[in-house]
């Protein structure tokens, strides 16, 4: 699909500028319509938990409490804005940053970071939030999505005409993933066999350390265009367009159209993981520019410029933040390591002979030292 309506200069999906002044989309604007005010204050709340407990593990993190973390900061508005448009039937597969969607998903936030800490492969059971575990393999999850989704079409999930019964998948992965073979399959799968799929790409300029320019000489959603399903640019730094376009595609999936891309241009205001560091590759002067369009702070100033954003309701957020990076510090310091034998539970889903023998052989391991002893 070529432009949907008028784009802004830089051709992204736009209703929300970074100063906070609220612009209109010929084509976009009617699916952000029907927000309220306390709708918007609704994602203000959103984020800003969600950027409460990041900057919470990432501190757990340098204390030596996680092993690893993977920050959101600066994505907030692309995940609860497209997490806000998802509906009870639909199911997101995220890759392992998507702690805003966890979030307007239902997942507890705090228990998430059992994996982070080396607890568990998967810390919330996927079918009771319609939130599929983080994936760690660059890209491996857009396949399980299309196969995903091309089952919820094949089991009349898709196109019945009841909003109680339709359903899409939402699929979030980074451009670093864009590069990799599994992606590009899972695109032409999914066109080809017609899968209500919305792949929802993050853009945060940075594969790791390598920039997104040195990734693709086209705009990554050209990505979707080359297998011909509709592709769509937004700023992912604007909650309202996240939310508009993220409404519109899967409207389009679910109505059995099929496929969709979204490239959510955005940016990566941390590292990309607590092993890394951004400052041998970018420079401050590119971090400031970013600061200065905060997807956060550009909520609040529309919100108090249309008088919407009472002082007692920033107080009432920021007591809950607080109290959720609390209750995040107080739950992760109270688990206890399990026996190291549990590496090999929850791998498969039925008993598998392979694992078993891994097993058995792990405990004779252990046991020797013992005995030695």
């Amino acid at each position: 699909m070529d432009a949907v309506g008028p784009l802004s200069d830089d051709g992204l999906v736009r209703l929300l500028t970074h100063t906070g002044e609220r612009v209109e989309h010929d084509f976009f604007s009617p699916y952000a319509a029907a927000l309220t005010p306390e709708d918007l204050r609704g994602f203000y709340r959103a984020m800003s938990l969600t950027r409460a407990f990041d900057n919470e593990a990432m501190s757990l993190q340098r204390q030596g409490e996680l092993g690893l973390w993977v920050q959101s900061l600066g994505q907030e508005a692309a995940q609860i804005g497209s997490g806000a448009a998802m509906r009870d039937p639909d199911f997101a597969f995220p890759s392992y940053r998507e702690h805003g969607v966890a979030f307007q998903r239902g997942v507890d936030l705090p228990e998430m970071l059992q994996i982070f800490r080396g607890l568990k492969h998967g810390a919330w059971e996927p079918s009771a939030h319609n939130f599929h575990l983080y994936t760690l393999v660059i890209g491996a999850h857009t396949l399980h999505a299309t196969g995903y989704a091309m089952g919820m079409d094949r089991d009349g999930l898709v196109a019945s005409g009841d909003p109680a019964r339709d359903g899409a998948v939402m699929c979030y992965f980074g451009d670093g993933a864009t590069a990799q073979g599994d992606v590009n399959e899972a695109l032409v799968f999914s066109t080809v066999y017609n899968a209500p799929v919305v792949f929802f790409c993050q853009n945060n300029q940075f594969a790791i350390s390598e920039p997104a320019t040195r990734q693709s000489k086209v705009p990554l959603a050209e990505r979707g265009k080359g297998v011909g399903m509709p592709s769509i640019r937004v700023d992912g730094n604007d909650v309202l367009a996240s939310y508009a376009v993220s409404n519109w595609a899967l409207q389009y999936a679910r109505s059995g159209a099929g496929p969709v891309f979204v490239e959510a241009f955005t940016y990566r205001m941390g590292a990309h993981t607590t092993s890394d560091d951004p400052t041998r590759y970018r420079s401050k002067a590119d971090e400031a520019y970013w600061a200065e369009r905060d997807p956060i702070s550009r909520l609040v100033t529309h919100l108090r410029a249309i008088d919407e954003l009472p002082d007692d309701f920033v107080a009432e957020v920021e007591n809950e933040g607080k109290d959720l990076a609390r209750r995040t510090r107080e739950t992760v310091r109270a688990w206890e390591p399990g026996p190291s034998v549990g590496i090999f539970e929850n791998a498969y889903a039925a008993p598998h002979a392979t694992v078993e023998a891994e097993r058995a052989w792990f405990e004779r391991f252990e046991g020797s030292f013992v005995e030695a002893h």
